[in-house]
């Protein structure tokens, strides 16, 4: 068992080291705070999904922004959408589980706000239509997704990807990500260090 925890671990860092050296995906990175800064300082928010771990990954950002990161300061406008359970009930009994999140963006979505579309496939049918939904109402497009080649690609604003296949590993390094952004955006809107 010890050998399996080591693995493990030694696995997650190694992505982890192989993200540092990414120049693409810290460029990326950068860029998406940008855009995210830009948006607050418009008054508009950011709308979070993703499936299973990457649900729990949309909402664990959404709350890192709505409650406060290192310090103190007003909420900042977020919501994953993957979290009222009559909204996903009656949009996958009345349009289909792939509807999920594009109609709440065609609900609540509006020019200039953003999406985090998080998926370790890049290739997941919700979000997708949400990504498609986006284009149509100006919503501003940011994926988290794993190293392989998807539907993601082309549809995102700017897609992080992740060097890994490993979909543990991809979801690791998804709340990095989504940690880093909190970090930068709380930063630059308020002024504070970390």
């Amino acid at each position: 068992m010890n050998n399996y925890i080591i693995k493990h671990i030694k696995e997650s860092i190694e992505v982890k080291q192989k993200l540092l050296e990414d120049k693409i995906v810290i460029d990326k990175i950068l860029e998406a705070s940008k855009i995210c800064i830009n948006a607050y300082k418009n008054d508009k928010k950011i709308l979070i999904a993703g499936n299973g771990g990457s649900a729990a990954d949309a909402q664990h950002i959404a709350g890192e922004l709505v409650s406060k990161f290192y310090f103190d300061r007003p909420g900042l406008a977020a919501s994953a959408l993957t979290t009222d359970t009559s909204i996903l009930t009656a949009i996958g009994n009345d349009y289909g589980y792939e509807k999920l999140f594009s109609r709440q963006i065609q609900a609540n979505g509006n020019s200039g706000d953003i999406f985090i579309g998080i998926s370790t496939s890049g290739n997941s049918k919700n979000i997708i239509e949400a990504l498609n939904e986006c284009k149509k109402k100006g919503v501003i497009t940011i994926g988290f997704t794993g190293s392989v080649d998807c539907k993601m690609d082309d549809l995102c604003d700017i897609c992080i990807k992740v060097p890994s296949s490993s979909t543990p590993r991809i979801q690791e390094s998804h709340i990095v990500i989504g940690h880093i952004l909190c970090v930068i955006i709380e930063k630059e809107i308020f002024g504070k260090g970390f």
